[in-house]
């Protein structure tokens, strides 16, 4: 049994499966779509029609995607890799993780986190929406600075395996509290969104 909501397929188990099955699908209608007109508009706008019609498909909602089962991560990779191929005019068999880091694309489980993070800023500076802000509670201790207690958010318990790690108020604290001080302690949101990516990227890419 499966509803939709707000463009999102969900079903009785939040496995994802058929959202992710309708993302792929979508993705190469669009990427089928817009290699018809490539020829006609050069590389540079052919790029940006992919990143704000295409790409865009794998970042909505994509917080939802958070530690799905890896079967299904490696299919929204391999459509990502799809665009990346299209754009950069790669060959299929070359190796796509040097050709994402000279684009600067995260990958998708790396875009997963990104999301939930700055999602998870909102909430701290009041931006976010109540139905969200109402899942994050500060972590005080008598004693602790104001700086540090800012810092902490309360890891929720929880007795499945998936609940620990999938829903919102799990993750989104948990992987607040494993962020850097200086990215946790930035006020300015264009600032927090460059030193967030800059830190998923170079954990995506530590070899490189």
């Amino acid at each position: 049994m499966s509803v939709r909501n707000l463009g999102l397929i969900l079903d009785n188990t939040l496995g994802m499966e058929k959202q992710v099955n309708s993302i792929c699908k979508s993705f190469y209608y669009g990427i089928r779509n817009t290699g018809l007109i490539h020829k006609y508009i050069n590389d540079e706008t052919y790029k940006t029609l992919v990143q704000s019609l295409i790409i865009s498909r794998l970042d909505y909602g994509n917080a939802l995607l958070y530690n799905i089962p890896l079967s299904l991560t490696n299919c929204l990779q391999r459509v990502h890799n799809c665009a990346v191929r299209l754009v950069t005019g790669t060959h299929n068999r070359e190796h796509r993780t040097p050709v994402l880091f000279q684009l600067h694309w995260l990958p998708v489980r790396f875009r997963s986190l990104y999301k939930i993070m700055f999602l998870t800023f909102k909430v701290l500076n009041g931006t976010a929406p109540v139905y969200l802000s109402d899942l994050i509670e500060k972590y005080i201790l008598v004693g602790m600075l104001r700086s540090e207690s800012y810092s902490l958010l309360r890891v929720p318990r929880s007795h499945t395996e998936m609940y620990r790690k999938r829903p919102f108020r799990a993750s989104a604290p948990r992987l607040w509290n494993e962020l850097p001080n200086n990215i946790k302690h930035a006020t300015n949101k264009d600032i927090f969104c460059k030193v967030l990516k800059t830190h998923l990227f170079k954990l995506a890419y530590l070899e490189y």
